[in-house]
């Protein structure tokens, strides 16, 4: 009998790619292929085209905008431009008296965008009664700060960015959530609160992202903050809290 693997179970608590083999003095070909073709998903998943016309049809009413960097190459070598709106942008926002408004960019990864963007939406504006929600925004080449732009030309009083996160050789479709109060050019990261980790496969569902985004939302609302102000609450606070506030 071949001796018991005593990384076995450790493997079955993380990701992470840990005890691995040797066929002489290299990795074995499977774990060799394996890794090669987790860094061909994480590079697809950059250079991945937002589907515009998918996700528009999904959401009813969503409107297309665009940032400053014009290509998926000046994105990438200039982040700058990427949190900034183009001006070509500006008369398809309409200000309005907004509780808050949905930005789903493209960001880094594409891939996570169109498979986790649109139930992620659904699952929080269900639970935003009383909400005035403006129309969905959808950003391509868009970074999280680009929201700031949008939230501001829409005078909404929240931001919720859907973007795609920096992919890796673990996950390469994970959705990142970045809430902002009182959004315009110029905001320090600080002032935003972040969930991550939002995919279909071990990673945070969307009610559990649901419950607690729709938490802070409320909370932003009701201190007029977000960031390092706002402490998010875990486990099952978060929904206790929801409905404390909603009752």
């Amino acid at each position: 009998m071949p001796p018991e693997d005593p990384w076995a179970k450790l493997r079955t608590a993380t990701r992470a790619r840990i005890g691995l083999g040797r066929a002489g003095d290299a990795m074995k070909i499977a774990d060799v292929l394996d890794f090669q073709f987790a860094h061909a998903k994480a590079r697809d998943a950059v250079h991945a085209k937002l589907d515009v016309a998918a996700l528009k049809a999904a959401i009813p009413g969503a409107i297309e905008v665009y940032s400053e960097a014009e290509s998926r190459e000046v994105y990438l070598r200039r982040p700058d431009l990427g949190r900034r709106l183009h001006p070509d942008c500006a008369d398809k926002l309409h200000a309005g008296e907004y509780d808050a408004v949905f930005v789903i960019g493209d960001g880094l990864s594409a891939t996570a965008v169109m498979q986790n963007a649109v139930p992620m939406y659904e699952a929080v504006a269900a639970r935003l009664k009383g909400f005035k929600i403006a129309p969905v925004v959808i950003a391509t080449q868009a970074r999280v700060a680009l929201g700031d732009d949008i939230g501001e030309a829409l005078g909404a009083k929240l931001c919720a960015v859907l973007i795609g996160e920096r992919p890796g050789l673990t996950v390469s479709d994970s959705l990142g959530i970045y809430l902002t109060y009182d959004p315009r050019r110029g905001t320090k990261d600080s002032a935003r609160n972040c969930i991550s980790n939002v995919h279909a496969h071990g990673g945070l569902s969307y009610d559990a992202a649901g419950d607690m985004l729709a938490w802070l939302m409320r909370e932003a609302l009701r201190r007029k903050l977000t960031g390092v102000g706002l402490k998010e609450a875990s486990g099952l606070e978060a929904p206790a809290a929801m409905a404390a506030l909603e009752g």
